[in-house]
Formats: C-alpha cells, structure tokens, sequence
C-alpha cells in the first residue's frame, strides 16, 4: 500500500491526528524561509510524544552537514529530508556521517535524466517545479515525469489532494505521497476534516 507523509507540523495536536489517521511518516520543516518552519525544540517536544507508527522527517534546504547532524540528534528524528540544491556528493557525505535514511527532493521537470541517475539517497521525491521556491508550492505537476523515476522509492509530491490522489496512485503506483498546504487551514495548521479525507483516499 502507498504510504502517506503528512508535511508542514508545526503542532503536537496535528501530529498526533496525522499519526492516529494512519499517516507513515511525519515531516517537520526546519528551512527558515518557509511559512512552516518550526524550532527544533518544539519539534523535540512533538516527536517525542508521536506514537511510534508514524516515523519523523527533517526537512532541510542547502542546510550545512554539520547543523543537519545537531538537528537529527537534538531532536531525534528518523528520517533526513533534502529539499534544496544538495548533489550526489553532498548526499554521500551526509550518509558517512549520519545513519538516517535519506530523501532527497528533486523539482519535477522535462529533463529526465537527474531523475534516473543513481542517487545516493534512500528515496527520490518529486514535487512540482516553481523558480526560487523549494517545495510547498501546492501545484500540480505533469504525472508523466514520474514514470521515469524508480517508483519503488519515490516519495510523490505537488498539489496532491482526496480528489486527485487516487488517479496519482493509480498512475504512478509511488511508494509514497507528501501532502501539506492542501490539507491546511492556514500555513502550518492542518484542517483535520481534509486530512481525513486525504489519508482514507489513500487507503
């Protein structure tokens, strides 16, 4: 079954409903220019009270290796997210250092071929492309693009929402899909009634 990665906590009590929904994984944004960004102490107080169904993701953009590794450990989280310009060298020096799986995200255009090429990182994400801006867009892309990337590690993302979500499955058969500013009432709070609705579309 595709799993579901709820992105953009900035609230234990969203969490908590992601979690008890049946969300997979948990995304907290640590990038500063974005409307979500949470402190890391209170991404350590959310974390440490999530249940342990849903696993936590650390989201960064051209974060230095050094401050990724405090955060990971400050805060314990389980999963590294890269959303920024990070190349394979980077990813490979941060797997030397940390042990965390890695996502590393990647602006879905028509040229393919960074999209193929042998990443070091666990997963691929794929998330709609929009000049200066590092995911949260709430745009949908081209579903076509997708299909060259491995789906059996491909984290789908960009303006999925109940509706669309089922033909992006069916289409692409991703082995996840991210989903936040859909889902919200405002940046950083979740709507709990679209939040349900998107996970049991999923499901």
């Amino acid at each position: 079954m595709t799993k579901i990665k709820i992105c953009g906590i900035t609230n234990y009590e969203d969490a908590l409903n992601a979690a008890n929904l049946g969300a997979d994984y948990i995304g907290f944004n640590f990038y500063m220019s974005s409307p979500r960004c949470i402190k890391r102490t209170e991404a350590r107080s959310i974390i440490k009270r999530l249940p342990k169904n849903a696993k936590s993701v650390g989201v960064f953009v051209n974060e230095e290796i050094s401050l990724i590794s405090k955060t990971v450990d400050f805060c314990k989280l389980e999963i590294i997210q890269l959303s920024g310009d990070e190349d394979n060298k980077f990813v490979l020096n941060l797997k030397n250092k940390l042990n965390n799986p890695i996502i590393k995200s990647f602006k879905a255009e028509k040229n393919q071929k960074k999209f193929s090429e042998n990443f070091f990182a666990d997963y691929i994400m794929l998330d709609s492309f929009k000049n200066e801006l590092y995911g949260g867009t709430g745009l949908k892309f081209d579903w076509r693009i997708a299909k060259f990337a491995d789906n059996r590690r491909l984290f789908l993302a960009g303006g999925l929402n109940s509706i669309n979500v089922k033909s992006a499955i069916r289409m692409i058969n991703p082995y996840a899909v991210d989903v936040c500013s859909s889902i919200e009432s405002c940046p950083g709070k979740k709507d709990a009634k679209k939040m349900k609705e998107f996970i049991e579309a999923v499901k």
